[in-house]
């Protein structure tokens, strides 16, 4: 009878001992923040860029825009703000909506962060290595200024931390 309830508790034990390593899980952020995101901030799935009305889902790298009736995703922002600058933009971090929608709080974001907002001072992730050349800011392309396109431009200096 022992030899059974000792054959009973080990079964357990193993059994117990593989569900409790099945429930490991691994957190890993896919996205990394882009050069021009603020810096001092982990753990964070987006941005909301005031002066442009849009977010940035740093997870799936990608722009979240209002346009058509909709909102688009997409890797680059709307051709009107193809010249945006995104390093000395400022950026929202956001931590005040659910699931992958930030753009449901818009009609507050939009009056609390207006066009030309500026909170504290944010530094940028990364940092420009030349300050003469520009980035087009919605691909993240170098341009030399003479309209042709360079390297990836991965890296920015921003103007404080937020």
């Amino acid at each position: 009878m022992k030899t059974l309830k000792l054959i009973a508790v080990a079964i357990v034990f193993l059994v117990s001992t593989n569900t409790i390593q099945a429930q490991v899980a691994v957190n890993v952020n896919i996205g990394s923040p882009p050069a021009w995101g603020p810096a001092g901030y982990s753990n964070v799935d987006y941005y909301y860029l005031p002066d442009v009305q849009a977010y940035y889902d740093i997870r799936a790298t990608q722009f979240i825009y209002f346009g058509g009736g909709k909102w688009i995703r997409s890797r680059n922002l709307p051709n009107q703000y193809r010249n945006y600058n995104l390093y000395n933009g400022y950026k929202v971090v956001l931590n005040d909506y659910r699931g992958t929608r930030p753009y449901s709080n818009f009609k507050n974001h939009k009056v609390k962060y207006y066009k030309g907002y500026k909170g504290k001072p944010q530094k940028s992730i990364g940092s420009r290595s030349n300050n003469s050349s520009r980035v087009n800011k919605s691909t993240g392309n170098k341009s030399t200024g003479n309209g042709g396109k360079g390297g990836k431009g991965k890296s920015g200096h921003g103007n404080g931390k937020h």
